[in-house]
């Protein structure tokens, strides 16, 4: 074994406790960043920022700290400061050009925060996608949809996208249409439609719910009903009146129409003998 030892040149075995040098401060910069980003979290519990700005700041973090140590660890191993800078300065242009739509999606996510479209927790719509953001990173925005599936939405093309909203405001109103048959008294279908409209504790009464016949069909009479609900009970009161409203129905004898063809058979040789 010494034997084999001695056959090693004297400048790698002088190089080891370097090299063990870089390995162990690289180590400890890991468990660093993850102890410093338990404080960064902790620290913000209790603050009213943002959890948007919590989550970006965290991963610019992340970002600072592993570069900190790599720039650390090369020095430790004797690559001059000068040489480094140089190799980062040429590799930032290559990565630039490279990354520039990864570089966009950073501007993307800086936008973002400032003009605080979005939040952590709004329910939104980019896009073809729908859904609410869980996470804004320097990267990605992170949607969950209501089928529980995770949609990672590059910050450059969300930053560009019209971005519609629900949760922004405090209450969204619920729009729906009801058709009934025209053998049926209109009035006597929006009159049942108020009934359930009152009764639904969910509904708010500060804007008076709209209940209107607004459209002669080719097949029924159509009724509009607009009511106003806290955004977080939007798909509730929208799936209640739709099983409340044919209820009702069913019970005033109020007839929800499909749609029909009527044929009529012409015999071409009913006035031939």
């Amino acid at each position: 074994m010494f034997e084999y030892l001695k056959k090693i040149p004297n400048g790698i075995i002088g190089f080891l406790p370097t090299l063990l040098l870089a390995i162990v401060i690289y180590v400890v910069g890991f468990f660093a960043n993850k102890a410093i980003l338990k404080l960064f979290a902790k620290g913000t519990e209790r603050s009213r920022m943002d959890q948007t700005v919590k989550k970006f700041l965290s991963s610019v973090i992340k970002i600072i700290i592993t570069a900190l140590v790599l720039i650390i660890v090369l020095t430790v191993l004797g690559i001059p400061m000068t040489s480094i800078i140089t190799v980062l300065g040429t590799a930032g242009v290559a990565v630039g050009l490279a990354l520039k739509d990864s570089l966009s999606n950073v501007a993307g996510g800086v936008i973002l925060l400032i003009n605080q479209n979005i939040k952590v927790g709004n329910y939104v719509e980019i896009g073809s996608y729908s859904g609410t953001v869980e996470e804004i990173s320097i990267l990605f925005t992170k949607l969950a949809t209501p089928d529980n599936k995770d949609v990672y939405i590059p910050n450059g093309v969300a930053a560009t996208s019209a971005i519609t909203n629900y949760s922004s405001e405090g209450s969204r109103r619920v729009d729906m249409v009801f058709g009934i048959s025209y053998d049926n008294d209109h009035r006597k279908a929006v009159a049942a439609i108020n009934e359930v409209v009152e009764s639904h504790p969910l509904i708010l009464r500060e804007t008076p719910p709209f209940v209107r016949l607004s459209e002669l069909g080719a097949s029924s009479l159509n009724i509009t009903v607009r009511v106003w609900t806290k955004s977080d009970d939007y798909w509730t009161v929208y799936f209640d009146l739709i099983e409340q409203v044919k209820e009702k129905f069913d019970k005033e004898n109020i007839v929800i129409p499909y749609n029909q063809l009527d044929v009529h058979m012409i015999n071409e040789n009913s006035g031939a003998n």
